[in-house]
């Protein structure tokens, strides 16, 4: 009588699918290192990116970087761009009620997760994770309470390149708009001045590195002095 072996066999385990995430993108060298963390998990799949951008200026809000050079970065990263549009000075129920759209589109995708490259605001974490709970998303922050000095370091190490574009004027001297964030940049900042700029100190553009499928090309245009902050406006080389 021939023997069954089927009995003997067992099903096999199914395998749970990565679960999508949405990264909050603001094109500089924390959401670089956060992206750069998050997409080590393999338990995780990043969706997308996400940021708003100042409408009449087509630029990174903040930041001041040209839309142009944010497109760049998705399209380097693989990734796909959503952009959140925000009037010029815009008041906060105006910045939450767009983002709450964005986020509600993103939900209805099946995205419940949103990352952040937030550092150690508690404030601002627990005002991101406010928000979020009421649309029944989380938040999660990949390289948060890590120490800045390290992180630092850590940017140069992993071969990460990005051009200082937005300073504090009454923080740091104007020389350092425009700067590359290399060891001495680092190095120049003054005691006072978190390594990452975590207290609004500088603001950067992250145009090459290890998530990066190739290099941005960029170049420094002129500096413009705005509302206390000095802006370097980066410009997108010709191909």
């Amino acid at each position: 009588m021939p023997t069954n072996n089927m009995a003997s066999v067992k099903p096999p385990i199914p395998q749970s699918s990565p679960t999508p995430v949405l990264f909050c993108w603001s094109g500089g060298k924390d959401s670089a290192l956060a992206l750069h963390a998050l997409r080590q998990r393999a338990e995780v799949r990043v969706t997308g990116l996400l940021t708003t951008v100042t409408e009449g200026y087509d630029r990174i809000s903040m930041h001041g970087v040209r839309r142009s050079l944010l497109l760049r970065q998705a399209e380097a990263v693989g990734l796909p761009c959503y952009e959140v549009r925000i009037p010029p000075q815009c008041v906060n129920p105006v910045y939450e009620s767009r983002m709450q759209q964005a986020l509600c589109a993103q939900l209805a995708a099946g995205v419940r997760i949103v990352a952040f490259g937030d550092i150690f605001l508690e404030d601002l974490r627990e005002y991101r994770e406010r928000n979020l709970a009421r649309l029944g998303m989380q938040a999660v922050f990949p390289i948060w309470r890590r120490d800045t000095a390290e992180l630092a370091r850590e940017f140069c190490a992993l071969g990460f390149h990005a051009i200082a574009v937005c300073i504090d004027a009454r923080k740091l001297d104007r020389s350092f708009s425009g700067r590359e964030l290399t060891p001495e940049f680092f190095a120049d900042l003054p005691e006072n001045v978190d390594p990452c700029g975590e207290n609004g100190e500088f603001h950067t553009f992250v145009f090459g590195g290890p998530i990066f499928n190739k290099t941005i090309a960029v170049q420094r245009g002129e500096l413009v002095d705005r509302d206390g902050f000095i802006f370097c406006d980066l410009k997108e080389q010709e191909r």
